[in-house]
């Protein structure tokens, strides 16, 4: 199904700067990338809670609640997987464009897909957030149990098993869940915001 030709994109009369400054803060996305089980939905949480604490504009895009909506259709190929990354890319600049501050919480195994939503954003509204945890301890943690159906073949294509990871190249903030507490790891994210003048 092509794109229609007949869309007009309509600008808001309520920009992005206006909304900025009644809220008293720039509006990005925080976008977590890193293994199953690293601490990307933790990280993303208590970044956010920090966040309303200072009475931001806030909101969590948890890959898992995304799939269960929005992309409920879409499957874990590598097609589909792109496409997952793609929607959730739009929504968080929808919600950029509202004037907030967006924490998505995706594996996005590919730096391919990660540069494509980096090139919806304007410069400095795209903070890629590498959670690296060692994948023996990602394995030890397995919240879920993925990991262990993954090495039974019961799931394929699962990412650091039986489909790659590609650590981000230069990601804005990198957070070593197996070295920082959660305060710590909070606390790098909001010193980043606060240098770029985003806080």
């Amino acid at each position: 199904m092509g794109k229609a030709d007949h869309i007009t994109w309509h600008h808001a009369a309520v920009t992005k700067e206006k909304r900025h400054l009644l809220n008293g803060h720039k509006s990005c996305v925080l976008w977590f990338t890193g293994l199953s089980g690293s601490g990307k939905s933790t990280v993303a949480n208590a970044v956010d809670e920090a966040l309303f604490q200072r009475q931001c504009h806030s909101y969590v895009l948890d890959g898992d609640n995304i799939r269960h909506g929005l992309n409920q259709d879409l499957s874990f190929q590598a097609r589909d997987r792109k496409e997952n990354i793609r929607r959730i890319g739009e929504v968080a600049k929808l919600f950029v464009d509202s004037g907030q501050i967006v924490s998505s919480a995706f594996i996005s195994p590919f730096r391919e897909d990660r540069q494509l939503v980096r090139n919806m954003f304007q410069p400095d509204e795209f903070i890629e957030v590498h959670i690296h945890c060692p994948i023996h301890i990602c394995e030890e943690r397995d919240p879920k149990g993925l990991y262990e159906k993954a090495r039974k073949g019961v799931i394929p294509n699962f990412t650091g098993i039986t489909s790659p990871y590609e650590p981000p190249d230069h990601p804005e903030i990198v957070i070593e869940t197996d070295q920082l507490s959660i305060e710590q790891a909070v606390q790098k994210v909001i010193t980043y915001l606060t240098e770029k003048k985003i806080l």
